[in-house]
């Protein structure tokens, strides 16, 4: 089985987003913190091998949270572009494995990436996680697949990489991604309902 002491955490932390509109979204606030800092958050005491951060366009200082930062000049080719930086980086750490994960996840649990790990077997591993329909991130993935990903194109990341693994289920609000500023206004709001009905019940 994979260890975090033998993977590098990958997170993918492009600022821009065509689809979120103008300004940086990992900077925009939520619960009180810039969205990109949840994750990072959530992940903190997992004992990686290596933190990396492939950014471009963004304000957030990941290099302050224990992160090598990679800028990706090439972010209008694809989040694949991405992919390929972290690998590379990773690989010259010495990794055996990525966990490729995105900042713009905000609700991912540390118990559901030690999950993956739970799932995993070698340098062979692809394991990533699902909402019971579709594969996504974050996903665990071995060296053996170092190549492949790093010689992805275009914008599907390693979204077809992971079709062919072992998917791990969990609840779909832990596999939040926000692509708009709808989406982001939508998960206030089911966090404003959620914190009201827990008021309620608690003055019962």
């Amino acid at each position: 089985m994979l260890t975090p002491e033998k993977t590098a955490l990958v997170l993918l932390a492009a600022g821009r987003s065509e689809r979120f509109g103008e300004g940086d979204k990992l900077a925009e606030e939520y619960l009180g913190h810039p969205l990109a800092l949840h994750v990072v958050t959530a992940l903190e005491n997992m004992p990686f091998l290596a933190r990396i951060a492939v950014v471009s366009d963004t304000v957030i200082d990941f290099a302050a949270r224990g992160f090598a930062v990679v800028e990706n000049r090439d972010e209008d080719q694809g989040q694949a572009r991405s992919v390929r930086h972290g690998v590379a980086a990773a690989e010259a750490a010495g990794a055996e494995a990525v966990l490729i994960a995105l900042a713009d996840m905000p609700r991912v649990t540390v118990t559901h990436c030690y999950r993956l790990f739970d799932a995993s077997d070698n340098g062979a591993t692809l394991v990533a996680s699902s909402d019971g329909v579709r594969p996504m991130p974050p996903a665990l993935i071995g060296r053996d697949h170092f190549a492949e990903l790093c010689a992805l194109e275009g914008d599907a990341g390693a979204r077809q990489l992971s079709l062919r693994g072992h998917h791990v289920i969990t609840r779909p609000e832990e596999l939040v991604d926000i692509d708009t500023r709808q989406d982001l206004e939508d998960l206030r709001e089911r966090e404003a309902a959620a914190a009201i009905r827990a008021a309620r019940r608690r003055s019962d």
